[in-house]
């Protein structure tokens, strides 16, 4: 069982608009992507909290977004950082990779670098968490990102479904997890009995320097007892908007959890940016904070960007 659950939080970890550096070390993260124009009071009869919850629960364009990626031939520059006990750089890897969806190979290494502790004796990446960074990413420029069926689940069902269950909480944060142990229904912020226990706050501002913005955050109260927080598993869920339209372009998580099974301390973050005369949305950002900690293992202390630029 630790086994399994060590393989979902890890994958949980993998796939997410940064505003904070939650955990104190260096942040590869350098790319600035929204400016904030200042604090806004909804007022209109069109756009209230309600309104804002409802798209968070029911869009599909981040599903929609890595499927689409398939389709397109882009660039991806990958860089992943691991870190020791004080947070100082122990490990780092560098991937450019040519997404080629017209040639023979989908997958062209146009440059690789690794320095530091990164491999085990065996060969194999020295953290679980890189090794399943590099699992998902690079299958994703080789085929796929996600499978054209919708997300299910059921008993008895394999690791492949336990990926499908975690892509729920990037996809569509809100909605319960079933079958993770321990944090399936931790991940309901919506409901009537979470509410009182996070503030929501709005702001204008402006991405990729013309697009014109809603900044939606979701942010845990600050006057809690210690108890209260400690059960609370999301911290924050910030979540951009394009003014014009209400598409959703950004998401931001911050989880904490701690209990007998595990430890964790992550910050996730998917951007997407729109491409073509059919403005279509595709992945142009996810960045990667995170601190995980299993009982008889090696805590494990990594941060990934990832960047895909020059779709065609």
């Amino acid at each position: 069982m630790i086994k399994r659950l060590y393989f979902i939080l890890s994958l949980m970890s993998i796939c997410s608009v940064s505003f904070a550096q939650q955990i104190p070390r260096f942040n590869p993260d350098t790319v600035l992507t929204v400016t904030i124009d200042s604090a806004i009071t909804v007022t209109s009869t069109r756009l209230t909290v309600e309104s804002f919850i409802n798209e968070i629960i029911n869009d599909t364009s981040f599903y929609e977004a890595f499927r689409n990626m398939k389709r397109y031939t882009f660039t991806a520059e990958n860089r992943v950082f691991t870190y020791d006990k004080k947070n100082a750089v122990e490990g780092k890897i560098y991937r450019k990779i040519y997404h080629n969806n017209d040639g023979p190979y989908k997958m062209q290494f146009l440059e690789k670098k690794d320095e530091g502790k990164v491999f085990k004796n065996n060969g194999k990446f020295s953290l679980y968490t890189v090794e399943m960074f590099d699992y998902i990413f690079m299958n994703a420029y080789n085929s796929d990102f996600v499978p054209s069926a919708p997300i299910t689940g059921a008993k008895g069902e394999s690791n492949e479904s336990y990926k499908d269950k975690l892509k729920t909480l990037i996809f569509s944060p809100g909605r319960p997890i079933k079958g993770v142990p321990f944090i399936g229904s931790k991940t309901r912020i919506f409901t009537p009995n979470m509410r009182q226990y996070y503030d929501y706050s709005f702001y204008r501002g402006t991405y990729l320097d013309s697009i014109p913005v809603y900044r939606f955050k979701v942010k845990m109260k600050p006057d809690l007892s210690n108890w209260t927080k400690d059960g609370l598993m999301i911290k924050e869920l910030t979540t951009i908007f394009d003014m014009r339209n209400f598409q959703i372009l950004g998401r931001y998580v911050d989880m904490k959890y701690d209990n007998l099974a595990f430890e964790f301390d992550v910050q996730m973050n998917i951007e997407l940016g729109y491409f073509g005369s059919d403005q279509t949305l595709l992945p142009t950002k996810i960045t990667y904070q995170g601190n995980w900690d299993i009982p008889f293992k090696r805590e494990e202390r990594a941060s990934f960007l990832i960047l895909h630029k020059g779709y065609k």
